[in-house]
């Protein structure tokens, strides 16, 4: 599935988080556990889900439009989510 996201967007995550959107293509997306978020009415289904990028697990948020994954953030999942993760898969 091809990704895409705002280059303002990734430029503020890089700067945040230590990780560019871009870095989204590199996820194995076939080992990513997702969920709904509802925390808040975005106006769209988002997505929170947790996969790997080589050895290390990445928590991403993103937003499917007409079969592209829209990457909203990107950054390494801290020590619960990464139990979290390993619990699910």
């Amino acid at each position: 599935m091809n990704i895409e996201f705002d280059p303002r967007k990734d430029e503020k995550n890089t700067e945040k988080h230590g990780v560019s959107l871009a870095d989204a293509a590199r996820l194995e997306w076939d080992w990513v556990w997702a969920m709904e978020d509802f925390r808040n009415d975005y106006g769209e289904r988002r997505m929170i889900g947790y996969g790997p990028i080589g050895d290390r697990v990445y928590c991403v948020v993103y937003t499917e439009r007409k079969g592209i994954r829209r990457i909203i953030s990107l950054r390494k999942a801290n020590r619960r989510e990464v139990r979290l993760y390993a619990d699910k898969i």
